[in-house]
């Protein structure tokens, strides 16, 4: 009977292991089907962002969510620009019908015609991207005198332009081209080749790559340097890296995944978006990057970014409250998912964006001000409900991690609160991120770490370029047309008047709105 009795302890034991990872699996491929099948955003709606977060002891038991108050939302449509604004920027040209002199003549009585009024229609007429040779000759001239009479005779050559890649055939227009196809609409250099071909051009994608590469190395690096001593001066940066795949790397396989590194500056200062090509994820990256950095770093979760010296790390709340959406997500279809603690947490960080929101056009004082009124009691009652919640959920379950996550990064979640400057989240750098990861799914790796760095030259100057609302193509081209004629490359206010926020830009690189 005592043998039963063990075995029977023994297998319920195990019974109930078994079932907690069953769940934990389930769970699992819930998640994954939500991912694969269902809709991506992370959007509450709005009636459940009301919550008595203040009353801890009803929130600590547990209960039943309360039924939000009925509130009447009033939405506003921008009223966008007419038809005839959005097309003042564009050049016009004008096709005038007119009647034959012959014509002008009254069907009634045979009396002449007068020009009454007009009606008048506009059409966007599209002009394809063309190919035309431009052949530079320059007159060399010599004197007949000194050539008859002289032993010497002075060669005056007239001035010409310098070229942005000596030898090659390639000029700021095409460099710039092909960097914008593949860094801003993601044509893989394949397709460039594809398509110069349909315009008569035969041209290797070989041949592309290698503008590419030298318009990076030889002209662009001038600015990205110049822009990072720019960008350790702030004292509020964000930061996020993402995966590179890098085929032919000295002592690695293909398929060893590399690193690309994201630096920017915040809401305040110049827009400027660095990125840096390394081998790993190392914390040795961010803290060599950052070396004469100090202030405010906004990171995710990652502890890599405890190398970096003398910075204070700033949490990203939208990683907190995505872990809670996750498991939201995952529970079963027919379970209510408003008694759940998932649903509590998630609306904590609903809270905290609320107010985030109110807050947007306010000086960086009154921000500082309303977040010690009104965010940090939320932050009070969340840590309590944090505590209160972890023993009671299992640790590997989306809930668990959900918990355990804001509790490991609660020194950093709660750092925002130290200056008005500050963001509640890294969504910044993560929009950042994202024309490189749209980028990637195109052209899906670099070829050599030569080509990875001048990648991560050329979206840095296009990325900043795109924060300062320029266009990109015409930046490049002028940069391309300016840098070969520069005496004095390492000249720094001759490259500060080249930089993308630079007010002595000419206009034809800015995009203009209405």
């Amino acid at each position: 009977m005592e043998h039963l009795q063990d075995r029977c302890l023994e297998l319920e034991q195990q019974n109930a292991e078994l079932m907690a990872k069953l769940k934990w699996y389930e769970e699992q491929f819930r998640l994954a089907q939500q991912k694969r099948f269902g809709a991506s955003s992370e959007k509450t709606h709005p009636d459940q962002l009301e919550l008595n977060l203040f009353n801890e002891a009803e929130m600590l038991a547990t209960p039943a969510a309360q039924e939000p108050d009925v509130e009447t939302v009033t939405y506003s449509r921008k009223k966008s620009a007419g038809r005839k604004s959005k097309l003042d920027q564009f050049p016009v040209e004008t096709v005038l019908y007119e009647l034959p002199k012959t014509e002008q003549v009254c069907a009634c009585c045979g009396g002449p015609l007068h020009e009454m009024s007009t009606e008048t229609r506009n059409e966007i007429t599209v002009i394809p991207a063309e190919v035309k040779v431009v052949r530079h000759v320059r007159q060399v001239y010599a004197c007949r005198r000194c050539e008859r009479e002289e032993i010497r005779t002075p060669i005056v050559t007239a001035p010409m332009p310098e070229p942005v890649y000596p030898g090659s055939l390639s000029s700021p227009s095409s460099m710039a081209y092909v960097m914008t196809q593949k860094y801003v609409d993601s044509q893989p250099l394949y397709r460039q080749e594809q398509q110069f071909a349909r315009m008569g051009l035969t041209i290797s994608r070989q041949t592309l790559a290698n503008w590419m590469i030298y318009g990076a190395e030889q002209w662009l690096s001038l600015l990205t340097d110049r822009m990072r001593e720019h960008l350790l001066n702030q004292d509020i940066l964000h930061a996020d890296e993402t995966t590179l795949q890098v085929l032919r790397e000295p002592g690695r396989s293909a398929e060893t995944q590399s690193y690309l590194w994201l630096y920017r500056t915040g809401r305040m200062g110049p827009p400027i978006v660095l990125y840096d090509y390394r081998t790993t994820r190392g914390g040795e990256h961010p803290r060599n990057f950052l070396t004469g950095f100090g202030g405010y770093l906004h990171v995710d979760g990652y502890a890599g970014y405890h190398k970096v010296k003398d910075v204070t790390l700033v949490g990203c709340w939208a990683h907190a409250r995505r872990k809670f959406d996750e498991a939201l997500k995952a529970l079963p279809a027919s379970q209510d998912k408003n008694e759940t603690a998932a649903q509590q947490g998630l609306q904590f960080c609903n809270q905290l964006f609320a107010i985030e929101r109110e807050l947007k056009d306010v000086t960086p004082e009154e921000r500082y001000t309303v977040r010690m009124e009104r965010s940090k009691p939320i932050l009070d009652a969340y840590l309590a409900w944090l505590r209160q919640q972890r023993p009671r959920t299992l640790p590997k379950s989306l809930l668990g991690q959900a918990i355990a996550y804001s509790l490991n990064q609660w020194d950093k979640l709660t750092a925002f609160l130290q200056d008005g400057r500050l963001e509640i989240d890294n969504n910044r750098s993560e929009r950042s991120m994202k024309p490189f990861v749209i980028g990637r799914k195109n052209w899906l790796f670099a070829n050599t770490p030569r080509g990875a760095k001048a990648s991560a030259i050329i979206y840095s100057v296009i990325e900043t370029a795109k924060e300062n609302g320029l266009n990109p193509f015409k930046y490049l081209t002028y940069l391309f047309e300016q840098l070969p004629q520069l005496p004095d490359l390492k000249n720094p206010e001759t490259l500060d008047s080249l930089l993308p926020w630079s007010p002595w830009l000419p206009l034809t690189c800015n995009v203009f709105n209405s």
